[in-house]
Order: C-alpha cells, then sequence, then structure tokens
C-alpha cells in the first residue's frame, strides 16, 4: 500500500533527515570529537569537559562527553553533563536566532500558553511513542533552569538581577518543581504559569520567554530528531526540502579561534563565482570579526535581502593569505547531485555524488543516468557519504529506478496513518551493477537506500557503517510560521530489519581518511584512485563486469 505522494500540505510534511543546521552540528561535534583526545581517566574527561563548558565551548564539550561515554558508558556525571551542555547549546542557538528573540520570547503570557498547549496536544497526538504531560513539563523545568545559568539567556532576560538571586530562583525550581507531577494537559499549564508568573516577579523575566522555554524544553522529552522549530528554523528546514535559498552558497562549521570552516561551496554559487573553495575560513563578515562567532551567529550576519551585498574576508588555511570577495545574495539552487562524470572510461564505471534527498532529485537522477549512458556507462557509484536524508517519496522514487519489484520500505508509527509499505513499480529500471558508497554520517533515507538495495541483492555497500537513523518525521506547522518537528514512525527495510543507533555495515569496508573525516563535501581528488572509498568500489565493480 502506497500513502498519497504529495510534499508539502498545510497540516506536514513527511521528512527523513536533519534539519541542514542539524546536519552540520552533528559533523561538528564528530570532527570536534576527533580533535581532542580522551583523558586517561574519568575524572579526568570530567574536568576536561568542564573546562570547555566554562568557556562556553558547547561543541567541544558535546563531542568529549560523547566520546567518554563511549570508554565509560555508565558514568552519571558523564551522562548528566551531556545532556547539560545539549541543552546549553541550544540555549545558545535560539537566542542567536532573531525570529526567536524578536517574535517568540516577547509574545503575551496568553499568546506563549497557546503555544504551550499545541505542542502537547500534538506530541500526545502524534509523536511515535507516549509522552506523559509531566515527562514535557520536567523537561521544560529543567531547560529553563538551565537556561538561568546561560549567559545569553540572563543577558537578554534577566541582565539587571543579581546572580545571588538567579541562583535562589534556580534553587527553588529544584526544590519545588522538579519532576512535579501533571495529570493533564491543564495541570500542566497551571505548573507553567505558576513559574511563570515568579520567574517575572523576581526575575523580571517576560513570562513569554519563560513559557517558550518550557515549549522549546519540553521537546528534550523526546528524541534527538523531534524539536520546536522558530520561524527561521522552519523557513531554513522548507528551503531545504525545495532544494532553493537566498544566500551565498555555502556551508560552514565554527571552529573556535579560526573562524568558519567552509565544509561545502555550491556550484554555481555566489561563494563559487567569489572563488571561496571548501577548507577556506571566514575570518570577518563585512567587516566584524568572526573567528569566535557561533555558527548560528555568523549565519544572521551572512543573512540578507536578493542582490544586496555582503563582504566576506577569506583566509586560506595552506598559505596563510587573506582575501576579500564581495558577494551579491540571490537564489541559490541546491542540486541533489552536483557531480555527474565517468571515472573509469576504460570499464564504463560512472560516478554520481549524491547530497541529499528533495523533491526533484528524482528527475535529477534521471538527467545524470543519462546523461553518463551517453558516455558509455556499463557500472555506476552512487556516492551517499555525508547525505543526511530528505524526503521519504524522493528515497522512494530513486530507488524505484533500480529496483522492479518488490518491498522498498515500510514504516510503522502509534497511529494507524502513520503505517505505510513502498514496492518498487516495473519499468524505467537501471540494471547495471551498483556500488553504494556509505560513511557514519550517510543517514535516514541514505540508509533506506542502504537497505534495500543490501536486503535485494541489488548492489555492494563500500565504506563505513552508516549513521543509524530509523525514524520518520513529520513536520506539523504552528501558529506565527513555528513549528514542531516529531518523530511519527519509525522505517524498516525490505526484509523488516529496523537499524536505529545500529547504522547498515558495509560489505567492503574502508577506514575513513583524513580529509573524509575532516567533513567536505563532494569529490575533490582529481586521481579518482586518491580516494580511498571510490577505489574500492571500482574494483569491486570491474570484478562484476569482468565476471559477465
Amino acid at each position: 500500500m502506497h500513502p498519497p505522494f504529495g510534499l508539502r500540505s498545510k497540516s506536514v510534511w513527511t521528512y527523513l533527515a536533519f534539519a541542514a543546521i542539524g546536519w552540520a552540528i552533528a559533523f561538528a561535534v564528530e570532527a570536534k570529537a576527533a580533535d581532542t583526545p580522551l583523558p586517561a581517566t574519568e575524572s579526568a574527561a570530567i574536568e576536561r569537559a568542564a573546562d570547555f563548558e566554562r568557556s562556553r565551548q558547547w561543541v567541544e564539550a558535546i563531542g568529549l562527553y560523547e566520546k567518554a561515554l563511549k570508554q565509560w558508558p555508565e558514568n552519571p556525571q558523564l551522562k548528566y553533563g551531556l545532556r547539560r551542555t545539549r541543552i546549553q547549546f541550544s540555549v545558545d542557538r535560539r537566542y542567536a536566532d532573531r525570529s526567536y528573540t524578536d517574535g517568540l520570547t516577547t509574545v503575551s503570557m496568553d499568546d506563549a500558553l497557546v503555544f504551550l498547549d499545541d505542542a502537547l496536544l500534538k506530541v500526545r497526538k502524534y509523536y511515535v511513542d507516549a509522552i506523559s504531560p509531566t515527562a514535557f513539563i520536567a523537561h521544560g523545568t529543567e531547560s529553563l533552569y538551565i537556561a538561568l545559568a546561560n549567559e545569553k539567556f540572563i543577558a537578554k532576560n534577566a541582565s539587571t538581577v543579581s546572580p545571588r538571586t538567579v541562583t535562589a530562583f534556580r534553587a527553588m525550581l529544584r526544590d519545588r518543581y522538579w519532576n512535579k507531577p501533571c495529570g493533564s494537559t491543564e495541570e500542566a499549564r497551571a505548573v507553567v504559569t505558576e513559574v511563570a508568573r515568579m520567574a517575572y516577579s523576581e526575575l523580571r523575566i517576560t513570562p513569554g520567554a519563560t513559557v517558550m522555554e518550557y515549549v522549546f524544553g519540553g521537546c528534550n522529552a523526546l528524541d534527538e530528531y523531534s524539536s520546536f522549530l522558530t520561524p527561521g528554523r522552519l523557513d531554513d528546514l522548507y528551503n531545504n526540502i525545495e532544494g532553493e535559498f537566498v544566500g551565498i552558497g555555502i556551508e560552514m562549521k565554527a571552529e573556535a579561534g579560526k573562524g568558519m570552516l567552509l565544509i561545502n561551496v555550491l556550484a554555481d554559487s555566489p561563494a563559487e563565482e567569489g572563488g571561496a573553495a571548501p577548507g577556506d575560513f571566514i575570518v570577518a563578515i563585512d567587516g566584524v570579526n568572526c573567528l569566535n562567532m557561533s555558527t548560528e551567529e555568523a549565519a544572521q550576519h551572512l543573512q540578507g535581502a536578493p542582490d544586496s551585498r555582503v563582504r566576506l574576508d577569506l583566509r586560506n588555511p595552506r598559505t596563510e593569505q587573506i582575501r576579500q570577495a564581495e558577494l551579491k545574495r540571490r537564489a541559490v539552487k541546491v542540486k541533489s547531485i552536483p557531480i555527474v562524470r565517468i571515472v573509469d572510461p576504460v570499464n564504463g564505471i560512472g560516478y554520481i555524488k549524491m547530497t541529499g534527498f528533495q523533491k526533484n532529485s528524482a528527475a535529477e537522477l534521471d538527467a545524470a543516468l543519462v546523461e553518463l549512458r551517453s558516455q558509455g556507462m556499463k557500472a555506476l557509484i552512487w556516492d551517499l557519504r555525508g547525505n543526511p536524508g530528505g524526503l521519504l517519496t524522493a528515497a522512494v522514487e530513486v530507488l524505484d529506478r533500480f529496483l522492479d519489484d518488490g518491498m522498498i520500505v515500510s514504516t510503522k508509527g502509534r497511529t494507524q496513518d502513520q503505517n505505510w509499505s513502498y514496492t518498487a513499480t516495473k519499468g524505467n529500471d537501471w540494471n547495471v551493477p551498483l556500488a553504494i558508497l556509505v560513511d557514519g554520517d550517510s543517514a535516514s533515507a541514505s540508509e533506506i537506500v542502504a537497505g534495500a538495495i543490501h536486503d535485494h541483492g541489488r548492489g555492494v555497500l563500500v565504506g563505513r557503517k552508516t549513521y543509524g537513523k530509523w525514524s520518520v518525521q513529520s513536520i506539523l506547522p504552528g501558529r506565527s510560521s513555528t513549528g514542531l518537528r516529531l518523530t511519527t514512525a519509525k522505517f524498516y527495510s525490505p526484509n523488516g530489519n529496523t537499524y536505529g543507533k545500529i547504522g547498515v555495515e558495509p560489505d567492503v569496508a574502508v577506514a575513513a581518511s583524513e580529509e573524509q573525516f575532516t567533513g567536505y563535501r563532494g569529490l575533490r581528488n582529481e586521481n579518482p584512485e586518491d580516494d580511498q572509498d571510490l577505489a574500492a568500489g571500482m574494483n569491486s565493480l570491474r570484478r562484476q563486469l569482468a565476471r559477465r
């Protein structure tokens, strides 16, 4: 049974990926964890992570906590340190987002409570697991408690209040409201109203700011893929799905003391036309030093209207030279498949790099395959490394080009309308031998491809174990251009397997190279043999072609 294949509606999107910013954050954490050596003892790891926290280096702290928990998984201080740091990081992100600070924290108590009611209703109705009002509100209380130790939160909401008064209020939250039972939505609303009134009375924090902390923080009771979305984040997500946005065409991550590391520069974008390249650092934006900005803060400086200009100071880390580039913001089309080429002309091995699953991905794939066939393609390498996923329908549509029968994927949720099966249709099939390149950042829709290709024996998986995100998110629009991203189902491979938090193992395992770990996206080596994954994929396909 197939569900309707419509994409965006007034009520919901079905989505299978991190938001674009989420991918960058996850990758930044992984990179930072690799850069930071793990101390020899638990106590030393805790102290080192605490040093990162004290200097507000949240990404570094998260990376170290995650790395330490792999070594000492039962340590309660490490577990809570990771939780605390993630919340601090989320607060920082929200307070660097003007759509939040200007539009949501200033709403009235009554309006803010409508956001709370709506979030509670949707979570209880649609979330994949049952969540009680008590759990949701308890996580909101924890988020407010931690926010009251966050510099940006205090600077915005309680800058004139003495630290002693703030500390006393935090102690009161722990004593009176920690895990306070809420038997209903009405009781939850009453608890939040009471806390908001006290926060205004004692700390002069506007009720809207307190209630919204419960709305956003309450979602910490859900999985890591579910969250309340500010207007800015929701807009980013829709642009990611649509494959088009206004900007200069870069993906970046903050490197403390170095600026913004360019992970990717989109083809035919203002940034590419201005000479920016992956590996460069942005060190200033319109003359404003960004060496120690967060990714979100720098993104705010880079935003602007179509046809407006932005001046970047770019540092080449190899030569240490700094050059200026003045770029005009414009609509940038994000291609799902930015690279199409023949990598082995002798054997006719084609290559496509797919960076996401957008609504135009199937059409792009069709065009790429026709182009490669005209160049003599006899086998194909399909590169999904670093691909965080995208639309469920897009994953089904592209797989249907390579499977002529049988199950592609199925989904199962808490409600009947989340239970679907997707099967291949005959016709329009490409029967060339396949090698799929995957790594630890191939997630969600990429894993649907990996699981289906593996279960059908349709090709070989090459690289490293995939991320392990086997869940479906629905995007539920809300008031004032906000949204709620909820996990509403899990998905299963054709053989009925699900690999959440496990990942799909490759058939041919290849150790990650230094450049791959750095996170540059795309085929960067002029000589394909220098890419170890690509070389392994080509060798596998050459053996298959030789047996024909």
